[in-house]
C-alpha cells in the first residue's frame, strides 16, 4: 500500500517532499532525481530553491518523463525549456547531467530505447516526482497503457491536445506526438513521490491508490511499487476510504524513516 501523506495545502506539499529531496542529496551528492513537469510539482521545486539555493548540486542528475515529438527544442513550450527555466536555472544544477527525452523526428526510431539506456547508464532513478491526470494518466501514459511499458512514442489523445491548447497559439499547434517515460520504467525508480492537489484530482486519487489495478487507470500502477509516498491537500484527499488511516499512521512514523 502507498503511503498517504494529507497536508493542509499546496506550500505544505512543496516544502515536505523538497524536504525529502534535500536529505536525499545531502546523502547521496550525485542522486538521480525523475523530473515532471506541469503544474503540480512547481511548489516542490520552489520549496527546494529556497532549501537548497545557495549548494553546490553540480553532481545531481535527472531525467525528464517526457517530451512533445517535432517540437523545436528551445521553444518555449519543449519540456527540455520547461526544465531549463524551471528547475535547471533556479537550482544552478549542470544542464549536461539534466536529460529529456529526444522528441528530434531525426533518430525518433531509436530515441526511446536511448533514453531507457541513459537510465540504466545512471544506475537508475533514485526518486521520482509524478503528477496524475483527472482521468488517472501519468507522464504521458494514457489511459490504455501497458505497465510493462518502456519509454516509446505514444499518440496523443484529442482530449489531451485540447488542454494542452492553452500553452500554445492555437491547437493546431501543439504536436500530434510525444515520447515518454513508460509505467514500467517508472516503477523501476527506487521511491515515487505523487502529488495531487484539488477536487479536480481527488477521484484519480482514490482510484490509484485504493481502486483495482486497471490499464484503464495508469495511476493506479503505483500499487505494484514497494516504496511510494502519495502526497495530497484535503480537497484531492476528500475520495478516500481510509483517510482516517492515512492520517494516524503518518502522525505515528517514526522521523528517521523520512517520506
Amino acid at each position: 500500500m502507498a503511503e498517504v501523506v494529507i497536508v493542509e495545502d499546496v506550500p505544505a506539499a512543496g516544502a515536505l517532499v523538497a524536504d525529502e529531496i534535500a536529505r536525499l542529496i545531502e546523502g547521496r551528492p550525485d542522486a538521480v532525481l525523475g523530473l515532471a513537469t506541469g503544474s503540480t510539482p512547481l511548489p516542490v521545486y520552489e520549496a527546494l530553491h529556497r532549501r537548497l539555493g545557495g549548494a553546490d548540486l553540480a553532481q545531481v542528475r535527472g531525467f525528464a518523463l517526457d517530451e512533445y515529438v517535432g517540437i523545436d527544442p528551445h521553444h518555449p513550450e519543449s519540456y527540455r525549456s520547461v526544465i531549463a527555466r524551471e528547475v535547471v536555472e533556479p537550482l544552478r544544477l549542470n544542464p549536461s547531467q539534466i536529460h529529456v527525452p529526444n522528441g528530434s523526428l531525426d533518430g525518433i526510431e531509436h530515441a526511446g530505447a536511448d533514453y531507457e539506456a541513459a537510465i540504466t547508464a545512471a544506475g537508475g532513478v533514485d526518486l521520482q516526482i509524478l503528477g496524475i491526470g483527472t482521468d488517472g494518466h501519468i507522464g504521458f501514459n494514457e489511459p490504455g497503457s501497458s505497465f510493462a511499458s518502456r519509454t516509446r512514442v505514444k499518440t496523443l489523445t484529442a482530449q489531451t491536445r485540447k488542454d494542452n491548447a492553452r500553452f500554445f497559439d492555437s491547437i493546431d499547434d501543439v504536436p500530434m506526438h510525444c515520447i515518454t517515460q513508460g509505467l514500467g520504467t517508472i516503477l523501476q525508480a527506487r521511491h515515487l513521490v505523487m502529488l495531487a492537489f484539488g477536487e479536480s484530482k481527488a477521484r484519480a486519487v482514490a482510484e490509484a491508490v485504493e481502486g483495482p489495478i486497471s490499464a484503464i487507470l495508469p495511476g493506479s500502477a503505483i500499487q505494484l511499487h514497494p516504496h511510494v509516498t502519495v502526497v495530497v491537500d484535503e480537497a484531492a484527499a476528500s475520495r478516500l476510504k481510509l483517510v482516517d488511516y492515512y492520517r494516524y499512521t503518518y502522525a505515528n512514523k517514526p522521523a528517521w524513516q523520512g517520506l
